[in-house]
């Protein structure tokens, strides 16, 4: 039985826009392309000085895959664009984050649903609210709406409607 499944994506080194295209048609192909979000540009959060701003979305994909299969779809989706893990935050080809699975809530190896960060992060609750502003986390139950108005959206800018 399928679960809808948000997966955030940004990239901020090579071509980020070719990129991020390229992730959406592969994601495509896990499931059901369900929803996409508006593009953002996004300061960059965290990680080492001197980084160029990111591109940011949000993908709703309707799969059949377990989580962590997921997971692993989406690594090798990186790893196909030449992704290597390095250094926590630091700039990148491309990043995929699986937000959230359903309402699973849990965490394994590798896995914590929800993600455990995206209720605070600008880049991540605003494509989220282009596809579900009323969509709760699901263990404190805030909207992606009333934690946006609560993170604010300094730094983030949507730039395209169309990608």
């Amino acid at each position: 039985m399928s679960e809808a499944a948000f997966i955030a994506l940004g990239a901020n080194l090579g071509e980020p826009l070719i990129t991020l295209r390229r992730a959406r048609q592969d994601l495509a192909a896990l499931g059901g392309v369900t929803g996409v979000s508006r593009l953002y540009r996004t300061a960059p959060v965290g990680g080492p000085p001197g980084q160029p701003d990111y591109l940011n979305a949000m993908v709703r994909v309707e799969t059949d895959l377990a989580p962590v299969e997921l997971l692993a779809a989406l690594h090798n989706i990186e790893a196909r664009v030449g992704r290597v893990r390095r250094e926590r935050w630091e700039a990148r080809l491309l990043d995929l984050d699986l937000i959230l699975y359903g309402a699973r809530v849990g965490d394994g190896p590798g896995l914590i649903l929800p993600h455990p960060r995206a209720w605070e992060r600008a880049f991540v609750l605003a494509p989220l609210a282009d596809l579900d502003p009323q969509l709760r986390h699901p263990v404190t139950g805030e909207t992606v709406r009333d934690a946006l108005a609560r993170v604010g959206l300094g730094g983030v800018t949507g730039i395209e409607t169309d990608w």
